[in-house]
């Protein structure tokens, strides 16, 4: 664009920014979050709130305008070179050295040396692919690598902003003008926002890194990287994920200690506390389950091979019911429930798995209003009931969305074996992001305070309950982040839970290659009892386990206590074992 076309984009673009602000909440714990557009006009300051995807789209306008602002002030210069006008959003030199200023004495993830490897290597004749959802560390990681290269590396550099409003053709000759010019790594941020990307994406593979330049591809339309690297890019890409963000990086990047920070806030690298995090409260959950996986799956495939890659979502996605299938579908996984439960009134599994758990204690979650409870969470989480429907839902669509959800990387499927059924199992479904599954959890809890019953209750009764509750759902979900880590750092072993007629070990880690395994029992607590361990001693579960799976190499119970040995039995605490972990 020239100078006059950007300030004349500018102009249209929004001014101001965007804030966050939170009001405590009057009766419980906690805070309500508000996504507040400010700007002046005519001298006066204004603002209005932000919802749903219009939260996305403005803060993309105005990251927009910025960039712009820079881009602008850059070729307004004395200095400025008056080539330097591109048809795409390109920064180099002093525009693009203050860009990666904002990443200055950030740590780096773990996963960063891949791209690093790629970058100053000497592997051409293919492009490297950065993906994963939103807030999981691409560009920030692109802002790194730029920011150790040499000065002479540095001037060679050029990092492409892409919007919506571009498209391959105009992005193909800025590329050729960079690469006549001397530029030889090029990093394209957002690519997959070109409505032809899919279709185009082996120009970058079959011209521009065949001809020595190192091109890096990075995105937040997962699934269209997905369809990419398995047809127009196959085996002229490196790809590296950046969805799945273990606990170690989340203490170690972030800084953050203790696995309930994790279980809470986990599956970004958005910080909880003084900063914005993405899983804070259900608004943020529900506007990132929107945009960085509905609207991910959706912007794919309309883009991919005229619409034809939808198959049986199709007609989900023509009457505007795709968005609330996949959010059915994603509370399904996060409250474990049966493959049918697509089929039926939604009910919450959570709710009856803690009612079961505390009748022994309490009856007061068989005494609340069920089905008022339920209504409410339905209306909470958004979910439209097989009544309220345009199209029905059925298990074909389960599949085909869940099948989608494993492409993003966000879902991971988990054995559980019958020690009676050899070579028979059904599935637990792992969920990548833990934090957003607990937000979706806290606000069935925050359901409960609405009921009648619990609202009469004393303080110190409504306190232990919604506890004990938490609690149970933390232990569930502490289970499904020990078997997923456990899975993604041992790929040449098999993990997953053993059921038997009378009990079960919670993971089994089993050497398929040599024979012998190690079994584990997973618990929330802190404190030791030999009910923890009983059936990791029971002989007859000992002697059915060695038939089928060999010798049994060690006999743990993970837990938040100290390490320590009780009755031959290894008690290893459970962040330590997560960090013990190579991914």
């Amino acid at each position: 664009m020239t100078i006059d076309e950007i300030k004349k984009k500018i102009a249209e673009l929004p001014k101001g920014g965007i804030t966050v602000k939170k009001i405590p909440r009057k009766k419980v714990e906690g805070y309500y979050t508000y996504t507040v557009y400010q700007w002046s006009e005519n001298g006066k300051q204004r603002s209005r709130y932000l919802k749903g995807d219009e939260i996305q789209k403005m803060t993309a306008l105005i990251e927009e305008r910025k960039q712009l602002e820079v881009q602008l002030n850059i070729l307004e210069s004395p200095d400025a070179e008056s080539s330097a006008v591109f048809f795409t959003n390109v920064q180099t030199d002093k525009a693009l050295k203050e860009l990666i200023n904002s990443v200055s004495g950030l740590r780096k993830r773990e996963i960063f040396s891949s791209l690093e490897e790629y970058v100053f290597g000497n592997e051409y004749n293919k492009v490297f692919i950065l993906y994963g959802l939103r807030r999981t560390g691409k560009t920030t990681m692109i802002k790194q690598v730029i920011s150790e290269m040499t000065e002479e590396q540095f001037s060679r550099t050029a990092f492409i902003q892409i919007n919506a409003r571009d498209d391959l053709g105009k992005l193909n000759q800025d590329l050729r003008r960079l690469f006549d010019k001397g530029y030889r790594y090029v990093f394209l941020d957002e690519i997959t926002l070109l409505e032809d990307f899919i279709e185009g994406a082996a120009l970058f593979s079959d011209i521009y890194a065949a001809y020595g330049m190192k091109v890096v591809l990075s995105g937040t339309d997962s699934l269209g990287f997905w369809i990419s690297k398995s047809e127009e890019l196959y085996d002229r890409c490196r790809i590296l994920h950046t969805t799945f963000i273990p606990y170690r990086e989340f203490e170690n990047v972030l800084g953050i200690n203790g696995i309930d920070s994790y279980i809470q806030y986990g599956g970004t690298m958005s910080i909880s506390g003084n900063h914005y995090n993405t899983f804070a409260g259900k608004s943020d959950t529900d506007e990132y389950i929107d945009s960085a996986i509905a609207h991910n799956i959706q912007h794919s495939l309309k883009f991919y091979q005229n619409e034809g890659h939808f198959r049986h979502l199709y007609s989900l996605y023509e009457k505007n019911e795709l968005t609330s299938a996949i959010n059915r579908v994603v509370e399904d996984i996060n409250h474990r429930f049966t493959v049918n439960v697509l089929t039926r009134e939604f009910k919450s599994g959570d709710l009856s798995l803690s009612a079961r758990n505390l009748r022994s204690e309490n009856d007061i979650l068989d005494r609340i209003d069920r089905d008022a409870v339920t209504e409410y969470l339905k209306d909470l989480l958004e979910i439209k009931n097989k009544s309220e429907q345009a199209v029905e839902i059925d298990s074909v669509h389960e599949l085909e969305i869940k099948e989608y959800l494993t492409a993003l990387d966000l879902i991971k499927a988990i054995p559980v074996a019958d020690i009676d059924a050899f070579g028979k199992s059904e599935e637990r479904i792992t969920f990548t992001q833990p934090g957003l599954r607990y937000s979706q959890a806290k606000s069935l809890v925050d359901s409960l305070m609405r009921d009648k019953v619990f609202s009469s209750l004393s303080f110190g009764d409504l306190k232990y309950v919604t506890e004990r509750i938490l609690n149970e759902i933390k232990g569930r979900m502490l289970e499904d982040i020990i078997l997923l880590e456990t899975a993604m750092a041992n790929p040449d072993k098999e993990v997953f839970k053993l059921q038997f007629i009378d009990g079960e070990y919670d993971m089994v880690v089993f050497d398929c290659q040599n024979g012998g395994c190690s079994i584990y029992e997973i618990k929330y607590s802190t404190s030791i009892d030999e009910k923890q361990f009983r059936h990791l001693i029971d002989p007859e579960k000992s002697e059915k386990t060695e038939f089928r799976y060999g010798e049994i190499q060690g006999r743990y119970v993970l837990y938040r206590g100290e390490n320590t040995i009780r009755n031959s039995i290894q008690y290893l605490n459970v962040e330590e074992y997560l960090k013990s972990l190579a991914h």
